[in-house]
Order: C-alpha cells, then sequence, then structure tokens
C-alpha cells in the first residue's frame, strides 16, 4: 500500500506489514483527478483541482495529528 506524507505531499511505500496510521479521502472524482502517475511525474500538478485537493486533504489530516493519507486516484 502506498500512502501520502502529509508533511512532504511525497508518495511512501509501499508498505509492507503494520501499516502506519493514516486518514481516507472520501471524494467524488473531478475532471482534474490525478493519476499516479501524474501525481509521480516530474511536471508541474500544484495547480490542478486534483492536487489542490490532495494538498487540502494532506492539511486535514495533519491538523488531525494523522502522518499520512490515502487518496484512491494516487495510492491504488
Amino acid at each position: 500500500m502506498r500512502l501520502i506524507n502529509t508533511a512532504t505531499l511525497k508518495l511512501e511505500g509501499p508498505f509492507m506489514g503494520p501499516l502506519p496510521p493514516y486518514a481516507i479521502l472520501s471524494h467524488t472524482w473531478g475532471d482534474e483527478e490525478l493519476s499516479l502517475q501524474q501525481y509521480t511525474a516530474s511536471e508541474p500538478h500544484a495547480q490542478s483541482k486534483g492536487f489542490q485537493k490532495i494538498q487540502s486533504a494532506s492539511a486535514q489530516a495533519a491538523r488531525g495529528g494523522h502522518q499520512y493519507l490515502w487518496v484512491d486516484t494516487v495510492c491504488i
């Protein structure tokens, strides 16, 4: 399983064995969702609505004390 680090927004994993605690983003898909390939690509994607959604969810998860976030669009 891959998880997004809420402090760095970097994708980490795959995790083997026991998983660290993590938050899950429940959302509806929009027109600008990022795939795993787009999220990890070197091209900038910070202006896309999909990235902004992940950034906002990561900030909320971090405020809730979570170091990691799972988002289906990039973590599967």
